[in-house]
């Protein structure tokens, strides 16, 4: 039998100490890790950068934190028996398309509705064309070259298109689908839309397109991590109805030729409907309005009674604010003494249109003019900044929270042009189970905002003072 020295003594009980700490710092990586909140029985709640799950993200193979929005979306199309409608602004997740594409061949009825910039599949557009785009649309073309080019060669083989582009999986399964320009134009502003309906029963709704960079993250960048969404997942006949119905207007006869599908203005103008699904009153307005309607008949001017009903806070996360009535409801509020805090994604937050200017007081001009009707609050507010995101990533979510007990959410962005021109969802929800969820993601992205006037965007308001009247 091996007898214990003094020295292997040590050793073994150093080994076990190291054992027993690494023990406690799991247990307190673990533990630091939020539970999740209750979900509502009809209303779940997820969030691509959640603290409280984590997933393998399929593309990159990188384990990170966030409800993996891309799964839920495939396992709600899995369970379709009868019928399967997808309205997004831009489908490239492979694995998404290759779910319907099953369903489809399984006897499913499936269609899918695009904005006719992003439907082009890479087969279909050349390098030239690509190298001839905007910045902006370039990115995303190259962006799918990575996802699709599984081998990291830089070539892209005629296996490689079929796999990977989700455009040509779709074609290949006999999927029928159309874009904006279906109704004989050059297409609406946006078909900015993010839903899809299973079954005529269960539905997702989101404020993120299919796509890496909406969903898990860039490949030119291994710490992007997507940017910010969420998405709801439904179950509720009423509601389907109604998403149904704003899909049907879009899709017309297709693929007949009448060419009676209606984007943008050319559909009717439908009214904000409400149901109630046992604890929540969801409200639901489709985009666009004609500037003919009220602007309070409006999804911006249903927006704008929600927010008027707040009695203590109003917590934002927006992409883009520049919606100026908006503002100023938000002023009259924190004139009443409710507490408003406001992040906007860094890329909006500062230009001259921005409502986050007014929030805190200052304006910005462009070649010395200034925005009509633009303003400042009287009395500012420093609870408004950006948040601070992996680098790529933008805060891509459209909702607030009112009083810890109603949500706004969509895809609808708080804009002129959204509520104008774009087809957009937006839903109220009023349920503080769902709101909880929400609120949980504003104070994560709220814990390390930049908040305030920053150093740069001070000395460009004093330059202007200096050089505009």
């Amino acid at each position: 039998m091996r007898q214990l020295t003094p020295t292997s003594l040590s050793l073994g009980l150093s080994f076990l100490l190291l054992l027993s700490l690494s023990a406690c710092q799991q247990v307190k990586f673990f533990s630091s890790r939020p539970a999740p909140l209750p979900q509502d029985p009809f209303i779940e709640v997820y969030f691509n950068h959640s603290e409280a799950a984590e997933y393998l993200e399929p593309y990159r193979q990188q384990k990170r934190s966030g409800d993996d929005l891309e799964q839920k979306i495939v396992d709600t199309i899995a369970t379709a028996k009868s019928t399967i409608d997808v309205a997004v602004q831009e489908l490239r997740l492979p694995k998404i398309a290759q779910a319907l594409a099953e369903r489809q061949q399984a006897g499913v009825k499936v269609r899918v509705i695009l904005e006719n910039t992003y439907h082009l599949s890479l087969g279909g557009i050349s390098e030239a064309a690509i190298a001839q785009m905007p910045e902006r649309e370039r990115s995303r073309y190259e962006e799918l070259r990575k996802l699709i080019d599984r081998d990291r060669d830089g070539k892209l083989s005629p296996a490689e298109i079929n796999q990977g582009d989700a455009l040509v999986i779709l074609q290949n399964a006999g999927i029928p689908i159309l874009d904006d320009t279906a109704d004989g134009s050059a297409g609406s502003g946006l078909m900015h839309h993010k839903f899809v309906i299973v079954d005529g029963s269960k539905l997702i709704v989101t404020s993120a397109n299919f796509t890496t960079s909406d969903i898990h993250g860039d490949f030119r960048n291994s710490n992007s991590r997507g940017n910010a969404n969420n998405l709801l997942k439904i179950d509720s006949f009423e509601l389907a109805n109604i998403f149904a119905a704003e899909f049907n207007l879009m899709w017309g006869d297709r693929p007949g030729g009448l060419k009676n599908s209606k984007f943008g203005l050319k559909k009717p103008f439908r009214p904000a409907q409400s149901i109630n699904l046992l604890d929540s009153n969801v409200t639901i307005q489709f985009s666009p309005t004609s500037a003919k309607q009220p602007w309070e008949a409006s999804s911006n001017g249903l927006i704008g009674k929600a927010l008027n009903n707040a009695s203590q806070s109003v917590n934002l996360a927006l992409f883009v604010f520049s919606e100026q009535q908006l503002g100023n409801i938000l002023e009259t509020n924190h004139q009443k003494g409710v507490q408003i805090k406001a992040l906007i994604d860094p890329d909006f937050a500062y230009r001259p249109y921005s409502e986050a200017l007014d929030m805190m007081g200052v304006a910005l001009s462009t070649n010395c003019k200034y925005e009509p009707q633009n303003n400042p609050w009287q009395s500012p507010i420093n609870t408004v900044g950006v948040p601070q995101l992996p680098k790529g990533d933008l805060l891509h979510h459209k909702f607030a929270v009112i009083d810890g007990q109603t949500v706004i959410t969509g895809s609808h962005n708080w804009s002129t042009a959204a509520n104008k021109n774009n087809d957009e969802t937006l839903l109220i929800i009023q349920n503080s189970r769902v709101a909880a969820h929400f609120e949980r993601e504003f104070a994560r992205l709220y814990q390390n905002a930049q908040l305030g006037i920053p150093p740069s965007l001070q000395e460009k308001i004093e330059d202007q003072k200096k050089t505009c009247r």
